[in-house]
């Protein structure tokens, strides 16, 4: 298995000196009161005057645990039901205060504060809350096992109101205890606690109640103690979501026909208007107990999804990834990952009729199971040079399990299992899985995984596998992570045969071995500079036989500073192999970004150099420019713009070239409701002289000399909350080849949705 790489398993399984910690962090205990409060920002109440006091008195950004140069107070109580907390932040100028209406989770270019508490005082993982000076909300679980790492999808029902004031601005937080998930117990609970500040100004300053130290990087260690909820009442945390969508959905597989055409060729082809069709859907979710949930959901409708953001895909031999962004599978979903692989990837799902998922954590034992239908069967088929979608015209059935034990210290061991299944197809995939942390700075992580696949005939014809595939997959990884340096090495090892169909995994048939390291210098907050950096490793890829596949080296540097300005740049070489030939890429990039002004962000990705032509199997030379911008024109109105341009030029002559364009325009009435309207259009030019064609192929394969495509999204929505809201939204796209003279619609959905969130 690791006939190329006796080194890599040895630097794997060294270690590093362990850390000392200097841990300045407090302890305090929550006040408990029982009275009404109006939640509005003001905290004028007399509750606030005896509540737990905490004050935000360190800067850990850029500043390393220095005085924060601004004054911030905050307050905390609990009444039995929620955790109240209320959060005075001063300001020496407060015309300076960045902030607008905004949805949910989309806070982070203003002034916000908040809270993150972790419930289990474990210090593996938290939730936080966040809001800006007029109180609109952001709430994400976080994951510290290794680093922090925060999941935005996550979404709670709580209460939160702002004012701007003549001395900064002051922000209440109402979070019900029903919406977090916390151990059992018959006293008082200590949860770890901090608060937290972003102040974005020339430069971006966090602070902090608690001194961060960049040497040790576990951060829930680090944070406060708060003890209390002794007074907790029992909940049933019934939640019972019904909705109702009204829809109708017209295609057209020949633009050139009316919309109600009906049958158009002798392929199958239809053009239909399509009927006005109601859907009745149920979702539900119950805390069984205060840390186990179990969600349902019944004829599930995914309509008022925003559209993904664009993504280029030409000369590319891999699938592309799109985030999920559903809300049944995005509650709880943490507890169905693994390590080193993307294993569980519920997109997958993607017309489910229904769904159960039980999740939960009981001391060290953390848990999750999902069952599922699918009646659209699609997986991805990888190789080691490419991967492609397979999609079968049947139902599937779905099952998911995860199970992980906490061990010493922040370690863990997991078991994964996977299984889908439909008429004369099958995939399970189980796996082992954990992460140990030999001390402050050092972790080692590993999976060792096994798939089994039954294929249809229609894909063993289509992708030329076999009826039965068996195979493996295992990966490790060493991190050394301290104030100034990073040092990584990765072992991975995939056979042939593995799949996940359930997960996003798209290159199997491969052994690498990464090995990198980097360098951080660190400014002060006035110097240009704030920090600094240098980066890179080599890797080293062979297929199952030997075959050398891949060897590069990557060079990268970094720089933050004044006006929010970061920017990465270096550059990649590599000697790569693909269809009997081997290459040598050759490729400097640049990615920066900057806030000149309040309110606006720039952005600019370049890359430039040697890159194959996979379609034709020979070295071109490629333009990628991707530059974008989001301005907060007022309060109200938020425009995004994002342009990417990628061309490929053969021996000085133009193979390709693709504009896409992808323009977000959102106005914000109030917290509750907005409209937004996103078009997204792509150009790509041809030539179609300069495309091979083999011996079978003759000039009418060839690619057309142009293509157009566009799609439009037209949404008001009206939310109370995640879960109680309205949708009102139209939507359409086409196309246009060498054979139309203009732009031709070939789909358009027309939508209204109802939701209410009963809770008991």
């Amino acid at each position: 298995m690791n006939k190329h790489f006796p080194l890599a398993i040895a630097l794997l399984t060294s270690s590093q000196a362990f850390a000392k910690t200097d841990s300045t962090s407090q302890n305090f205990q929550l006040a408990h009161f029982q009275e009404e409060i109006t939640v509005d920002g003001l905290l004028d109440e007399n509750v606030w005057q005896n509540a737990t006091k905490m004050t935000l008195g360190y800067e850990n950004n850029p500043g390393e645990g220095i005085k924060a140069s601004v004054k911030t107070e905050m307050w905390l109580f609990e009444d039995g039901d929620a955790l109240h907390i209320g959060i005075k932040a001063y300001d020496p100028d407060p015309r300076q205060i960045r902030a607008s209406l905004r949805d949910r989770d989309a806070l982070w270019d203003d002034d916000n504060v908040g809270i993150i508490i972790d419930t289990f005082n474990d210090e593996r993982g938290g939730y936080e809350f966040f809001v800006n000076p007029f109180g609109a909300q952001a709430d994400m679980k976080m994951d510290d096992t290794n680093g922090w790492n925060e999941d935005s999808s996550w979404d709670a029902i709580w209460n939160s109101a702002g004012q701007i004031t003549d001395f900064g601005y002051s922000v209440e937080l109402v979070i019900p205890l029903s919406a977090l998930r916390f151990p059992e117990a018959d006293g008082e609970l200590t949860w770890s606690i901090a608060g937290w500040r972003n102040y974005p100004r020339d430069v971006r300053k966090q602070f902090a109640t608690y001194k961060r130290n960049r040497d040790i990087k576990c951060n829930l260690c680090q944070m406060d103690k708060l003890t209390g909820f002794k007074a907790v009442k029992p909940s049933q945390n019934f939640q019972l979501t019904p909705t109702l969508t009204v829809s109708q959905s017209g295609s057209r597989d020949d633009v050139t026909k009316r919309w109600d055409a009906g049958a158009v060729d002798d392929d199958g082809g239809i053009n239909t208007e399509g009927d006005v069709n109601s859907e009745v859907g149920l979702d539900l979710r119950w805390g069984v107990t205060k840390d186990i949930v179990m969600n349902a959901t019944l004829n599930p409708d995914f309509s008022q999804v925003e559209a993904d953001s664009t993504q280029l895909d030409i000369n590319n031999t891999f699938s592309l990834f799109y985030r999920e962004k559903r809300a049944f599978f995005l509650d709880g979903a943490s507890y169905f990952d693994a390590e080193r692989f993307n294993f569980v990837h519920t997109r997958n799902i993607a017309d489910p009729d229904f769904g159960v998922k039980v999740t939960g954590k009981t001391d060290s034992h953390s848990f999750g199971l999902m069952v599922a239908n699918d009646n659209n069967t699609s997986f991805v088929m990888p190789g080691s040079q490419g991967s492609d979608i397979a999609t079968l015209d049947q139902s599937s059935d779905v099952l998911i399990g995860k199970y992980k034990a906490d061990i010493s210290g922040h370690s863990n061991l997991g078991v994964l299992v996977t299984h889908r299944e439909s008429e004369g197809y099958s995939n399970t995939l189980s796996s082992f899985d954990g992460s140990h942390s030999l001390n402050d700075t050092d972790t080692i992580n590993f999976n060792l995984a096994h798939s089994s696949s039954k294929n249809t005939q229609l894909v063993v014809d289509d992708f030329d596998v076999n009826s039965k595939q068996d195979d493996h997959a295992v990966s490790i990884g060493y991190n050394h992570n301290s104030r100034k340096y990073g040092i990584w090495s990765n072992y991975t090892n995939v056979g042939d045969d593995f799949r996940a169909d359930l997960g996003f995994m798209t290159r199997v048939n491969y052994e690498q071995v990464v090995l990198g390291g980097e360098r951080k210098w660190y400014g002060d907050s006035d110097d240009l500079l704030t920090r600094w950096g240098v980066f890179g490793d080599w890797d080293k890829t062979y297929d199952q036989d030997g075959l050398m596949l891949e060897e590069e080296w990557e060079i990268h540097g970094n720089l933050q500073g004044q006006k929010q300005f970061y920017s990465n740049f270096g550059v990649v070489h590599r000697n790569r192999y693909y269809e009997g030939r081997y290459y040598k890429e050759t490729q400097p990039m640049m990615y920066a970004q900057i806030t000149p002004l309040s309110g606006i962000r720039l952005e600019m990705f370049t890359r430039l150099g040697t890159q194959i032509d996979f379609e034709n199997n020979r070295l071109g030379d490629r333009i990628t420019i991707e530059p974008g911008i989001s301005w907060d024109v007022n309060q109200h109105i938020k425009v995004q713009y994002y342009y990417a341009y990628n061309s490929l030029d053969i021996e000085d002559k133009e193979l390709y070239s693709a504009n896409q364009n992808d323009l977000r325009l959102t106005y914000q009435f109030d917290m509750r409701s907005n409209l937004k309207f996103v078009l997204q259009y792509t150009d790509i030019d041809r030539d179609p002289e300069l495309y091979l064609l083999d011996e079978s192929e003759t000039d009418d394969d060839r690619p057309d000399r142009n293509s157009k495509y566009y799609s439009s999204q037209l949404i008001y929505s009206y939310k109370v909350n995640p879960q109680t809201l309205f949708y009102l939204g139209y939507a359409d796209g086409g196309y246009q080849d060498d054979d139309l003279q203009s732009l031709k619609k070939n789909q358009r959905t027309a939508f209204v949705k109802f939701s209410y969130a009963w809770q008991k």
